[in-house]
C-alpha cells in the first residue's frame, strides 16, 4: 500500500502533568530522586527500558499510562511537590555565591571540557574527567555560581562495551538521535539556528550550537555532523577520543576556538576562562586573536590580557598523558591563523613549544595552557606536587617546590552519588536541609546518632539490590553468548549477599593495576573460599579501544572468574557507566583501589563509595593520601614511590593479602549476634561517611575554585582590560624590556660561606652580591638569597630572602646585601638569584622563564 505521507504521533501529556516535558529537559532531575520517581511511577518497566531517559520516556509512554497517572492522586501530589521544589530552586536569590559575593558585577565563568558525564541516559562521556566535569556543573548550579560550560556533542559518544564468550572487550559505537536527548538547538532573535565556523586545513568547518540545562547552568555544545560540512568534517564530533592525532587536533580546535566563538554568538562575555585539562587550551589563542583584531592590541599585549583572566586545571600526572602535536601539524592547521595574531611563526609556536629529551620539539597543549593562564592547579595535594615537578622544565630556573601550580582536591556531587535509601536515612537524622550543608563538618558528626541497626539494614538492602542488578546484567550477557537454560539458571548462585564484597571499577589503564589482587592466586583462593568467612570480588570498567594491554587485563579477569575455584565469587560487569557505578559504590562492602603511586591524579570513585558507607581499601595515592585517617578505611602499602615496578607490585599485593587476612576479613565477620555484623565495622562505615562526605564533595571544591581561582582571575582580568587595556599594554611593554635584556644580567657573589664549617641553627649568615642589570634597572627586579633544604640531594623545601640595594657600584652594576637564617637542622644548599618584580604581578613567579643565577 502506498501512503500520501507519514506522520509521527506522540502522546499528549495531561494538563495535571503538563510540565513534565520541561522537567525532562533540565538535568536537575538527575540529582533529585523524587523527580525521577514521577516517571518511574507512571511506567516502571518503560523507565528502565529507556535507560531512565525522561525525554525518550515521554515519547514512548502510552497515552493510557499518562491518563491513568493524571488521575492517580499520589502521582499528581508528588508531581506538584516536585514542580514547586524545582521552581523554588530555579528562582532562588539566596544562593551561596550571591550571598558571598554580593558586589560581583562581572561576567560568567566559562568552563571548557572535552566531555561531561551527567547521567547514563546521556552518554557523552568516557570516564572520570567527564563525570567530574558533570559534578562540577551540578554544584555550580546548587551554589549559584555564574558558570557557563562548553563541550562537544558527540554523535556516537563513547563506546558501548560488550564482553564476548572468550573475555575480549568489543567496542560498539551507536549513533544517537539528539531528539531523544535533552539538548535544544540555539536560535537567534529571528528564530534561526545558530552556527559558528572555524577554519581547518584551508576550509571552513561549520558547527551547530546546542544548549543543555543543568539546573541553573547552561552547557553549550558544538556539533559538526550537519549538511553544511564535508563528510570528513562531519566526523569531527562523531566519537569521543576517537581517531588519530589529526582528528584530536581538529576536535581541540573546534572545542577551544569554536567554543569561544559560540559563546560570543550567544552574547556571553565571560570574566574568567577555565580550561579543564589541556584539550581546550586553543581557546587562549582565540582570545588573543580577538584582542588583536577587535581591540587593536599587539600580540604581546594580547597575550598578557588573555593570560590574566584564564585558569587551567591539569588532571594528568604522567608526561605521556598530555596532548602534544608535531610542528608540521601545527603549520598545516594554523598557518593562516597566526598572522591574525600579528605573530611570527616562531612567536606562535613558542606559546606551546616543548623540547623532548631527544631534542625534538612538539607543541604541547599543557605548555600552551600554562603560558596562557594566570592560575593553575592539580586535583589533589599529591597531584599538585607531581604537577609542579612535571612543570619545572617550563618554569626554567625554579625548583619544583616553587612552581606556581596549586591544588584543589576533587570531590563528587553528593546528592548525585549517595543512594536514595541513605539520603532518606540522612533526612531522618540530619534534617531535611542536610543537602544544603554538605561541606559542614559539624553536620556530619550527627551520623553517629543513626542507630547501627538502621544503617546496617540499609546497607544490606543495597547489597541485595546490587546482586539482583548483577544477575540481570549477567543473564543478558550470557544469553547473548548462547548459554543453555541450565547455565542461565546458575546465575542466581552468583554472589552471596552475606559475604564480604569488594568492588573495583574504573578505566582499565595498565597503571591502575586491575589484576594486582590476582598476583598470588593460591593465596587469594584461600581468602575467597573460606566457608566460615567468604569473600567475593566485583569488577567493572572499560579499556580504550586502542589500549590492547588494558583489554588483556579485562580478559584475564574474565578468565579467572570462570575458573571452578572462583566460580560465583568473581564477577566482571560489562559496559561500565554511571548506572553501574551507582549500584557498585552503594552496594559493595569495600572499595578497592590500587593504582601505581603516584600516577593517580585524584580518583573520585572511592569518594562516592566512602559517602555510601563503603570504606576504601586503597593505595596512598590521589585523594586517599588526604582522606585516609586510620579510622575510615585501610591503606595498601606505604607512602613510597618506586623505580622498581615489579618490587612495587610485589610489596603492594602482599599488603593487600595481609590486610585482608589479618584485619578486614576478621573484623567484618566478628559478628554481633543481634546485628549480624561487627559494631566496629559499623564504626568504620560511619567514620567513612563523616570524613569523606564532609570534605570530598564538589560544594567544597567549587567554593575553593571560586575563592582561590575564579575571583582572583576575574579581578586580575578586570585590572588588565580597564581604561583601554592600560595595564595590559604597560605590563607587556615591561615584559618585552625584560626579554631584550635578561640574558645580559650577571651576578657575582662576594660572600664566602665555608662548606667545611658546621653552622648552628638560628645563626644569621650574611651575603653580598654585585648584579649587572643592563637596560633593566633595580626597580624591575628582586635580588634574593635562596635557601633549599635537601634530602638525598633533592630539594624538599625552599625559602627566599630579599636582599637590599646598597649602592650603584658603577654603571648598571649594583651592590646588594642580605642575610639568611636556618631554623632547623639538616643539609641545605644556597645561592643568589635575580627574579622580575612588578607590583602588577599577582605572585612572584607569574612570568615563566625569568630566573637568573650566577654563571
Amino acid at each position: 500500500m502506498e501512503f500520501i505521507s507519514k506522520i509521527n504521533v506522540l502522546p499528549k501529556v495531561p494538563e495535571k502533568l503538563s510540565r513534565l516535558p520541561e522537567l525532562s529537559k533540565n538535568l536537575w532531575w538527575t540529582w533529585n530522586y523524587d523527580a525521577q520517581e514521577i516517571f518511574e511511577r507512571i511506567d516502571e518497566d518503560l523507565w528502565v527500558d529507556v535507560n531512565r531517559n525522561p525525554v525518550l520516556f515521554l515519547k514512548k509512554v502510552s497515552q493510557k499510562k499518562l491518563n491513568e497517572a493524571s488521575e492517580n492522586q499520589a502521582i499528581v501530589s508528588l508531581y506538584s511537590q516536585v514542580i514547586e521544589k524545582f521552581d523554588k530552586y530555579m528562582k532562588a536569590e539566596n544562593t551561596w555565591f550571591k550571598s558571598t559575593h554580593r558586589e560581583y558585577k562581572g561576567g560568567e565563568f566559562a568552563y571548557f571540557c572535552a566531555e561531561y558525564g551527567l547521567h547514563e541516559s546521556f552518554p557523552n562521556y568516557s570516564g572520570g574527567l567527564g563525570v567530574l566535569a558533570g559534578d562540577h556543573l551540578k554544584s555550580s548550579s546548587d551554589l549559584g555560581i555564574p558558570l557557563v560550560a562548553v563541550g562537544l556533542l558527540y554523535k556516537q559518544g563513547y563506546f558501548e562495551q560488550r564482553i564476548n564468550s572468550e573475555g575480549w572487550q568489543e567496542a560498539i559505537f551507536n549513533p544517537y538521535d539528539f531528539d531523544n536527548f535533552p539538548v535544544i538547538p540555539v536560535k537567534d532573535e529571528e528564530g534561526n539556528e545558530l552556527f559558528v565556523t572555524v577554519e581547518m586545513d584551508n576550509r571552513k568547518v561549520y558547527a551547530k550550537i546546542w544548549k543543555l540545562q543543568v539546573g541553573r547552568i547552561n552547557l553549550i555544545y558544538l556539533d559538526t555532523d550537519i549538511p553544511q560540512n564535508d563528510p570528513e568534517d562531519r566526523m569531527i564530533t562523531y566519537q569521543l577520543y576517537g581517531g588519530d592525532q589529526e582528528m584530536r587536533i581538529r576536535q581541540e580546535i573546534l572545542l577551544g576556538i569554536g567554543g569561544v566563538r559560540a559563546l560570543r554568538a550567544m552574547g556571553y562575555n565571560p570574566s574568567v576562562w577555565h580550561m579543564n585539562e589541556g584539550h581546550s587550551a586553543f581557546l587562549g589563542l582565540e582570545r588573543i586573536r580577538e584582542f588583536v583584531q577587535e581591540k587593536g592590541l599587539s600580540f604581546r599585549e594580547a597575550v598578557q590580557a588573555a593570560k590574566s583572566s584564564a585558569v587551567f586545571t591539569t588532571h594528568t600526572p604522567v608526561p605521556a598523558g598530555h596532548d602534544a602535536f608535531p610542528f608540521h601539524l601545527m603549520d598545516r592547521y594554523f598557518k593562516n591563523y597566526w598572522p591574525q595574531l600579528k605573530a611570527s611563526r616562531r612567536e606562535f609556536l613558542d606559546l606551546g613549544a616543548e623540547i623532548r629529551p631527544d631534542g625534538s620539539e612538539l607543541f604541547s597543549m599543557t605548555t600552551l595552557a600554562l603560558n596562557l593562564s594566570s592560575r593553575a592547579n592539580g586535583v589533589s595535594k599529591l597531584h599538585g606536587e607531581v604537577s609542579r615537578d612535571l612543570a619545572k622544565d617550563i618554569w626554567k630556573g625554579l625548583e619544583a617546590v616553587e612552581v606556581p601550580i596549586t591544588h584543589v582536591t576533587n570531590g563528587v556531587h553528593a546528592t548525585t552519588w549517595i543512594s536514595k535509601e541513605l539520603q532518606d536515612l540522612f533526612t531522618n537524622y540530619l534534617g531535611r536541609d542536610w543537602h544544603e550543608k554538605i561541606d559542614d563538618p559539624d553536620l556530619w558528626k550527627k551520623i553517629d546518632n543513626i542507630p547501627d541497626e538502621e544503617l546496617w539494614n540499609v546497607r544490606k538492602y543495597l547489597k541485595k539490590k546490587l546482586i539482583s542488578f548483577i544477575h540481570e546484567r549477567t543473564k543478558l550477557q550470557r544469553m547473548r553468548h548462547g548459554e543453555t537454560v541450565e547455565q542461565l539458571e546458575e546465575i542466581e548462585e552468583i554472589l552471596n549477599p552475606n559475604a564480604l564484597t569488594i568492588g573495583f571499577a574504573r578505566r582499565f589503564a595498565t597503571y591502575k593495576r586491575a589484576t594486582l589482587i590476582f598476583k598470588d592466586l593460591d593465596r587469594l583462593k584461600k581468602i575467597l573460599n573460606n566457608p566460615e568467612r567468604p569473600v567475593q570480588l566485583i569488577f567493572a570498567g572499560k579499556a580504550h579501544p586502542a589500549d590492547k594491554p588494558g583489554q588483556e587485563l579485562i580478559k584475564r579477569i574474565y578468565e579467572i572468574s570462570r575458573m571452578p575455584e572462583f566460580k560465583d565469587k568473581i564477577v566482571f560487569i560489562e559496559n561500565y557507566d554511571m548506572n553501574v557505578a551507582r549500584h557498585l559504590v552503594s552496594g559493595v562492602d569495600i572499595w578497592l583501589n590500587n593504582p601505581r603511586r603516584p600516577r593517580e591524579a585524584s580518583g573520585t570513585s572511592g569518594q562516592k563509595a566512602g559517602m555510601n558507607g563503603s570504606p576504601n581499601f586503597s593505595v596512598l595515592d590521589g585523594w586517599w593520601v588526604e582522606g585516609y585517617n586510620g579510622k575510615n578505611g585501610w591503606a595498601i602499602g606505604d607512602e613510597r614511590d618506586y623505580t622498581d615496578l615489579e618490587l612495587q607490585d610485589r610489596i603492594d599485593s602482599v599488603s593487600i593479602y595481609n590486610t585482608l587476612e589479618k584485619e578486614i576479613v576478621p573484623l567484618y565477620y566478628d559478628h554481633n549476634e543481634e546485628l549480624g555484623v561487627s559494631r566496629e565495622w559499623i564504626k568504620i562505615m560511619k567514620e567513612s561517611i563523616i570524613s569523606v562526605t564532609s570534605f570530598f564533595n564538589t560544594h567544597r571544591m567549587l567554593k575553593e575554585y571560586t575563592q582561590k581561582l575564579y575571583m582572583t582571575a576575574a579581578e586580575l582580568g578586570e585590572k588588565f582590560i580597564k581604561e583601554d587595556f592600560k595595564i595590559a599594554r604597560r605590563f607587556a611593554s615591561w615584559v618585552e624590556l625584560l626579554e631584550r635584556n635578561w640574558d645580559s644580567i650577571r651576578i657575582k657573589v662576594l660572600s664566602n660561606v665555608n662548606e667545611d664549617v658546621v653552622y648552628a641553627t638560628e645563626g644569621k649568615i650574611e651575603v653580598k652580591a654585585e648584579v649587572y642589570l643592563p637596560g633593566i634597572g633595580p626597580d624591575s627586579i628582586l635580588t634574593q638569597i635562596v635557601l633549599a633544604k635537601l634530602e638525598d640531594n633533592k630539594v624538599i623545601s625552599l625559602k627566599s630572602f630579599d636582599m637590599k640595594l646598597v649602592k650603584e657600584v658603577n654603571k648598571d652594576t649594583y651592590l646588594y646585601e642580605g642575610e639568611f637564617e636556618v631554623d632547623e637542622r639538616g643539609q641545605y644548599g644556597w645561592n643568589v638569584r635575580v627574579v622580575p618584580y612588578n607590583p602588577i604581578m599577582p605572585y612572584q613567579h607569574y612570568l615563566i622563564g625569568f630566573v637568573k643565577y650566577p654563571q
